[in-house]
């Protein structure tokens, strides 16, 4: 920074500049509430349907963000700017402060083009001389250099913060200068030590990067920073250098028990930089994609994706970016696997082959395994990639079908689930002890899981999780059949099942009108606000029996069907005549009607899982009965989130995921009912605890008639329409329902194995 422009600086532009950025923020709050309360509440009480719903909601979700992101970057840009005018005033300060001094010391200084002279006074010397003289003009240097780098750190934090996004607003918080610029500082220096050669690395280096990355791996300014200037193809080798034992003879042996931790943080920091839009990370992320298919070098045989799969294990990737990668790692796999004949060479382990994944969970070596665990943090990106085409019917393939029932098959269309779930040959693989790996499959179900519920694995709905689409409900659609085809699918993967009950879970809706007879008064009855699935009766049995017989699963479906039911009694009644306002009967009437319709369902539900988990209970002799009460009861997350699957208090037909959705449980019938049941305490009339003994399919029974009855009981009363009549209908239905569960379960089931057929072969 020049002298002058310091010392004679007007900072009123500067200081205008501020507090116009301060005037704009209060503006933005006002339109951020008004967006988030108004436009956004709005669109989730809407009476919308199909389509309007889904795209819609979104819409307007995301254009109500924008206001937040908005109001986030405008907050971030008025306080760096704020920071750096103080700081520059406070150089000025000194500066004109130093030059007063000076003068006491007979020292004056003047300005020289852009720089400054420091000179005795020709009649009075300096006390000390020219030391003083040096001192003065050393001090002012120091000022202008501080000066300068404020100024310069500021522009280099504003660009950087302006540059995250091409389109929209950035949710980066910066709350100064110095927050801001030393992200950058940090980056640059991170980054040095990642472009060294893997053998040139020590445990200080090593120590560093894993402190730096797991302190900054949310900062977009850092991430981005660090990835483009590490580059695709340095980050590659950095991980893989870290992972090839004969380079790392220092590294290795003093840090090999944090690579885990490295690993992490080092998929976080990417995630984030992926979620900006500089040109140099649009840049990144194309030559990364190309870098998948491609060796790491001229002797090597690790292609880039087994090394990126394993640095996106964490973090929620740019959606376009996993969509580009899934299809490279596809097009990959195809040409190593002969379309799906065999296991895809390339990624089996083999002896000398590094370890490039360090959870202990499996080698790393499938680059699928990790790919998927990005899916399943990444919903939208994990709709499209199972959704896409893995072969058509013109392809050289060997996967064939007879779709006409001619008795002659034919070369049939897979997508990637179809490939990945029912056709793909897994490469061995194994743990840290020796055991077959599950990690593949078990995130092959986690991914499965985002993609067909719109939020990330593992997680629960929330009143903004956007309705179901069509491609989520078709893919569900896809997934009742394939199991509903051939269960061992998930009877020999049991770990893929507490995914599966999440998914079974969030589609009460749907399975409840694929159970549900009449098929004219559904959407009344069961309302979706989104794309409903379409699932079979024999679907839904096959898959639910299925689900059933494993205890996470059990759980899942069991805790999601008794949230939906008691929150679908207590909307309707609350609004008797929301369904079936037929004239020729009583309010009452009508109602008692509904109630029915929806307790004989749901002990059809609870009837087909019972089923599953009593045959499973014979199989292991009852040994397994303890696991199924113990997740049931590990299921209360439902009921600590203050979420459930229902369909919300509000009087519009439905609001929420799939329509039916995620509602407040504080205060409600499904509340209650959900804490006695996750809780072990719901008692019946003899004070005899109910669900604590799954072992006969009797027990069973009775449990969900008195919990369905207790449910229309609590909805009764919170809506405040209580009625006895309707109540005791309800457990007369739900009785009915499950008598005819265990029907369907024989009609549908038999030939996998349904309950006593073990008494009946001995």
């Amino acid at each position: 920074m020049d002298f002058e422009a310091l010392h004679s600086a007007n900072f009123k532009l500067l200081d205008d500049t501020v507090s116009d950025w301060t005037s704009m923020l209060t503006k933005l709050q006002s339109l951020k509430k008004d967006a988030h309360d108004g436009l956004q509440g709005k669109a989730l009480k809407a009476d919308w349907a199909g389509d309007n719903a889904v795209i819609g909601r979104e819409f307007v979700g995301k254009t109500a963000g924008e206001f937040g992101d908005a109001l986030t970057q405008a907050t971030s840009i008025r306080d760096i700017m704020l920071d750096t005018r103080d700081e520059l005033k406070t150089q000025q300060r000194l500066l004109k402060d130093a030059i007063e001094r000076g003068r006491g010391k007979n020292l004056t200084v003047t300005a020289n083009g852009g720089g400054f002279t420091v000179r005795e006074n020709p009649d009075k010397k300096a006390p000390n001389g020219q030391s003083d003289v040096n001192g003065l003009r050393d001090e002012l240097q120091g000022i202008l250099n501080t000066a300068t780098e404020i100024d310069s750190s500021a522009a280099t934090s504003l660009k950087a913060l302006v540059d995250l996004t091409d389109h929209g607003f950035s949710d980066a918080v910066y709350k100064d200068r110095d927050s801001a610029a030393n992200a950058v500082k940090e980056a640059e220096k991170l980054a040095a030590i990642a472009k060294k050669k893997p053998e040139d690395l020590t445990p200080a280096d090593f120590d560093a990067l894993d402190a730096g990355l797991g302190k900054y791996s949310g900062d977009p300014i850092f991430a981005e920073h660090f990835a483009s200037t590490v580059g695709p193809k340095g980050t590659l080798d950095l991980w893989a250098g870290l992972n090839e034992m004969p380079k790392n003879r220092d590294v290795f042996p003093d840090r090999h028990e944090k690579y885990a931790e490295l690993q992490k943080n080092l998929s976080l920091t990417l995630a984030t930089a992926t979620q900006t839009d500089t040109p140099e990370m649009s840049r990144w992320k194309y030559d990364m994609v190309n870098l998948a298919d491609q060796p790491l070098s001229k002797n090597s045989t690790t292609f880039g994706a087994q090394v990126m799969s394993n640095l996106m294990r964490w973090g929620n990737f740019d959606d376009q970016f996993l969509k580009d990668y899934g299809t490279k790692l596809i097009d990959t796999e195809k040409k190593m696997s002969d379309n799906g004949r065999h296991v895809p060479i390339g990624w089996q382990r083999m002896g000398m082959d590094p370890y490039l994944n360090r959870t202990s969970t499996d080698s790393g070596s499938d680059p699928m395994t990790g790919f998927l665990k990005a899916l399943s943090n990444s919903p939208d990106a994990a709709t499209d990639f199972f959704n896409a085409d893995f072969g058509t019917k013109d392809e050289d393939h060997d996967f064939e079908e007879d779709a006409d029932g001619n008795g002659k098959n034919e070369k049939r269309e897979l997508s990637n689930f179809d490939y990945l779930l029912e056709e793909r040959h897994w490469p061995q693989e194994q743990d840290d002890k020796g055991k077959d790996s599950i990690e593949g499959r078990n995130n092959l179900a986690q991914a499965l899981e985002a993609a067909t519920t719109g939020h990330p694995a593992g997680e629960l709905p929330t009143a903004n999780t956007p309705p179901h689409n069509a491609d989520q409900a078709k893919l569900v659609t896809d997934i009742f059949q394939s199991v509903s085809e051939k269960p061992e699918r998930l009877t020999k993967n049991g770990f893929m099942s507490d995914s599966m009950g999440q998914i079974a879970a969030e589609y009460m809706p749907d399975i409840h009108r694929g159970l549900h007879p009449a098929k004219t008064d559904v959407s009344t009855l069961f309302p979706v606000a989104g794309t409903p699935a379409a699932l079979s009766e024999q679907d839904i049995t096959r898959f639910l029996y299925t689900v059933g017989q494993n205890p996470e699963g059990y759980a899942a479906v069991n805790v999601g069907q008794h949230s939906y039911t008691s929150s679908l009694m207590e909307h309707h009644f609350a609004h008797p005549t929301s369904h079936l306002p037929d004239e020729n009967f009583s309010v009452n009437e009508n109602l008692k009607k509904s109630i029915e319709d929806i307790a004989r369902v749901s002990g059809e539900i609870e009837g087909t899982i019972g089923a599953g988990r009593a045959y499973a209970n014979e199989v292991e002799g009852g040994a397994k009965d303890e696991e199924f009460n113990s997740a049931i009861e590990s299921a209360s997350t439902w009921v600590s989130s203050g979420v459930g699957i229902g369909i919300g208090l509000a009087t519009a037909p439905a609001a929420g995921p799939g329509g039916a959705v995620a509602g407040g449980l504080a205060g409600t019938a499904a509340d209650e009912i959900l804490g006695a049941l996750t809780e072990g305490l719901m008692k019946d009339s003899t004070e005899e605890v109910i669900y604590r003994n799954g072992k006969e399919i009797n027990d069973t029974k009775e449990s969900t008639y008195k919990l369905i009855e207790a449910a229309a009981e609590k909805a009764g009363e919170n809506a405040k329409n209580p009625s006895p009549h309707i109540v005791s209908a309800a457990a007369t239905a739900a009785e009915s329902g499950f008598t005819n569960a265990q029907s369907m379960v024989t009609d549908y089931c038999n030939g996998q194995g349904i309950p006593k057929q073990l008494e009946k072969e001995k």
